[in-house]
């Protein structure tokens, strides 16, 4: 059992809205006494499981995707005889044989139906159950552990980003805090200018094409490379002084089109943030768990604009020092048409917030009961998937 929270210190992102300036990211801390340490990162635009995690061994795959790259043979790093790792995420892999790295296969939030970015975040962040909650009513999973925990205090630090984070909203009061690098605002607008279109066929595919084609000519600009290292670094800082817990987030996960450019990208941009935080917290990296969860997964079979659609079961990614890793977890539902969900989508075996609230539980000693009825309500832990050591 580990220590109990006494007091707490929130760092929330604040700074514009979306509509405003879509691609500011935002961040959030929370101090607690307690030498463990948890990343949260959010996926935001729905990163494709079954791309960062291949389960290559399934012969639906291939059937499914035959324009992907998948597998051993088309470099991918293989992980388990039946797993590969996509090789935008190969800087992760001496991780994996470090038991530093890990997955959840066929998880979700209990989100289903709409497939809506917006509502699919607000559930994943306010870890509760079935419909978006509504206004009056939305706080966010971290802050309801923090002001839950018994003796806890709130004391506002900083907050980065946007109008708010709702993974980190709730009573706190907050302030606001931007890094030096310059912030590549490109992502960002590209995530809402497609989730306008998306219902518009025409002015979708035709915008799908043109960020596309403007992605290839990017590659790895160095603004956004150091937005993020700027992002992660401060992060890092605060995790190694009074900070024990950090949330932030990464857009551009949508991959509508051109897929194969779009997630190698983004699957670099994450391991050189989480390297970066292995890196720069130093000692404290073998007592920190980073956990990087995605508002649903995408469609099991690729489209015909060489992406993929909004879909339903996805995967975690889990790495840290803290970590029991080098394992795959979770009940692998199978691909083939009638094991699929609506036909269409991987089908979920497990809550993806069940592994937030077991992680909870391991890192902080966190009670079973404040974790099912007031962090993640309704929620059924199931078995522990013994996260850590």
């Amino acid at each position: 059992m580990g220590p109990t929270l006494s007091r707490r210190r929130l760092l929330t992102g604040v700074g514009c809205s979306l509509a405003a300036a879509p691609l500011i990211t935002p961040m959030a801390f929370a101090e607690m006494p307690s030498d463990n340490r948890l990343v949260v990162i959010i996926l935001r635009g729905a990163m494709d499981g079954l791309d960062a995690l291949q389960p290559y061994g399934d012969p639906a795959l291939r059937v499914l995707r035959p324009g992907f790259d998948i597998g051993p043979a088309a470099g991918a790093i293989d992980l388990t005889g039946f797993h590969a790792l996509h090789p935008g995420l190969g800087a992760l892999a001496p991780m994996w044989r470090q038991g530093q790295l890990g997955f959840a296969q066929a998880v979700s939030t209990p989100y289903r139906g709409r497939r809506s970015h917006f509502d699919g975040q607000d559930i994943l962040e306010a870890g509760t159950a079935g419909e978006v909650p509504d206004a009056q009513h939305r706080d966010g999973w971290l802050n309801r552990l923090l002001g839950a925990m018994p003796g806890a205090t709130g004391r506002t630090a900083f907050a980065i980003g946007r109008d708010d984070m709702l993974l980190l909203r709730g009573d706190a009061p907050r302030a606001t805090w931007a890094p030096d690098a310059r912030l590549d605002l490109a992502q960002a607008t590209q995530d809402l200018l497609l989730h306008q279109y998306h219902n518009d066929p025409l002015f979708r595919d035709n915008a799908q094409k043109a960020l596309s084609l403007s992605a290839e000519g990017l590659g790895d600009d160095a603004p956004t490379r150091d937005a993020d290292g700027a992002l992660f670094a401060f992060a890092a800082a605060r995790l190694r002084e009074e900070s024990r817990i950090a949330a932030l987030s990464l857009p551009g996960w949508d991959s509508h089109r051109g897929q194969r450019n779009q997630v190698t990208r983004m699957f670099r941009r994450l391991s050189d943030g989480i390297l970066r935080l292995q890196a720069d917290l130093g000692p404290h990296w073998d007592r920190t768990m980073v956990v990087a969860m995605t508002e649903f997964g995408r469609t099991a079979a690729e489209n015909g604009t060489q992406g993929t659609d909004h879909g339903t079961g996805g995967t975690l990614i889990l790495a840290g020092g803290a970590l029991k890793g080098g394992r795959v977890w979770g009940d692998w539902p199978g691909l083939a048409e009638a094991q699929l969900l609506d036909r269409r989508d991987l089908m979920p075996t497990r809550d993806v917030r069940a592994y937030a609230a077991w992680a909870l539980r391991g890192l902080f000693g966190t009670d079973a009961g404040l974790l099912s009825r007031v962090v993640f309500p309704g929620l059924e832990m199931g078995e522990d998937p013994r996260l850590t050591g």
